[in-house]
């Protein structure tokens, strides 16, 4: 049995649905009754999140969230408790159907969606195709921008070492470089967390996604002829993705955040930051 199969999957979704394309998605609902509609919630909040991650990396944030929004964070195929289709690639326009189908079963019909870096990319992808289902969207730690040459090369490497070392291996490398340095030492229980979320991912669902990353194409435009609002929040010691990249697209109705002393992951490294930067955006709509 391989190491894939045995590890423990950490994960917040608590519930499971089967899609017409026979994946089992498995997401979070913070109110999977009526919406919470007797509480006055009525808005809803679509989080995405990145490549070997789960909705587990919602955790610090959702508490809080889902005492005003109606909070919905699904594990992406291969990643978490969702199954993991054999596929060569998973394009982002996939994930994106995934998406647009888990929404049409919750008879959700007005969300905002919110991507965390791979998650930006799947919401791009939304947005150019089912844009009428929000009112809203956001990218956090991501970018409208494609792979240049230099990050091609590097998903061909990320690809090389999974099919060589598995992903456990992958994962140890990837996460310490998500955390800007300062935050390293004082948040080592953090780092370790992320890497325990990670190897929950599936050999094949990681190697699909960082092919589907690859292909992925320049939406600059998604961005610059929404008439949607967009967040764009980018970490000031982001490595990954800098903030020149999450800023690359712009238009009259973007509002960005600069999350001081965050790396890749904001949700962690700056909390109570993305918190206020997400309930802001969305009390504004």
């Amino acid at each position: 049995m391989s190491k894939e199969e045995t590890v423990e999957v950490y994960s917040i979704a608590q519930r499971k649905v089967l899609l017409n394309n026979g994946i089992e998605l498995a997401y979070y609902d913070s109110h999977p009754h009526d919406g919470g509609a007797e509480d006055g919630i009525t808005k809803v909040i679509v989080l995405l999140h990145g490549y070997c991650g789960s909705s587990a990396y919602w955790e610090q944030i959702v508490e809080e969230l889902e005492q005003s929004v109606r909070i919905i964070a699904p594990d992406a195929r291969g990643h978490g408790r969702s199954s993991a289709p054999e596929e060569e690639v998973y394009t982002m326009e996939k994930y994106a159907e995934d998406v647009a189908e888990l929404l049409i079963k919750l008879q959700i019909h007005n969300a905002v969606l919110l991507g965390h870096s791979l998650g930006g990319y799947i919401t791009l992808a939304f947005v150019e195709k089912y844009a009428k289902k929000l009112s809203g969207f956001g990218l956090i730690h991501s970018t409208a921008l494609p792979d240049g040459e230099a990050a091609k090369d590097n998903r061909d490497k990320a690809v090389a070492a999974l099919e060589e070392n598995g992903v456990q291996s992958f994962v140890d490398g990837l996460i310490p470089k998500l955390f800007a340095a300062v935050n390293l030492e004082a948040m080592q229980s953090e780092v370790n967390r992320g890497k325990q979320i990670g190897y929950g991912t599936s050999l094949n669902g990681a190697i699909a996604t960082a092919k589907g990353m690859k292909v992925r194409p320049d939406r600059k435009f998604v961005i610059e002829q929404s008439e949607l609002p967009v967040l764009l929040a980018a970490g000031t010691h982001d490595k990954v993705i800098p903030l020149e990249s999450v800023f690359a697209a712009t238009n009259d109705w973007v509002t960005k955040v600069e999350l001081d002393s965050s790396g890749h992951m904001g949700m962690v490294e700056q909390p109570r930051a993305l918190i206020t930067a997400i309930l802001n955006f969305v009390n504004q709509r």
